[in-house]
């Protein structure tokens, strides 16, 4: 006998590249399958982290207009999906933690997130799914996005 899988909260980790209208549709179906609350989330990382926090320049204006940005695009990116997408989130911090972080909050039961299948020592050391998948509390789906060729 099978279990029924009965998705209610679906987050959708993006990183606001071309590749994540297909990750959201994946995403979506799953949803209006389960009849599931639809998130999308994007993680901004600290400008700080990228300089190691030894520059003596306040960067909390550039930060905030990042934040804005991105606010901005991913309300363009949900409007890839027919299906409502009945939250957004913004947030800064390092990618897994704060997207395992919003999926405890909001109870969500799925994460979602795209995947270019890389192999070796790229997916040991610096994959996003990869980081989200362990430490996760609820279910990850890694969506395998491949890259288009000119033969396509």
């Amino acid at each position: 006998m099978t279990e029924a899988i009965n998705y209610t909260h679906i987050i959708v980790g993006v990183d606001l590249s071309d590749d994540c209208p297909t990750v959201i549709r994946r995403a979506a179906a799953i949803a209006r399958t389960c009849e599931a609350k639809l998130t999308l989330a994007y993680v901004l990382e600290p400008i700080a982290f990228a300089y190691g926090g030894d520059m003596p320049v306040d960067l909390t204006g550039v930060q905030e207009q990042q934040v804005q940005k991105a606010t901005a695009d991913l309300a363009a990116l949900a409007k890839s999906t027919s299906y409502p997408i009945q939250q957004q989130h913004v947030l800064v911090g390092q990618p897994a933690a704060e997207l395992h972080y919003l999926a405890e909050q909001e109870n969500a039961d799925l994460i979602v997130v795209g995947s270019h299948g890389r192999k070796g020592f790229a997916l040991l050391l610096g994959s996003t799914p990869n980081s989200v998948l362990h430490g996760a509390t609820c279910d990850v789906l890694a969506v395998l996005v491949k890259k288009q060729t000119g033969a396509e």
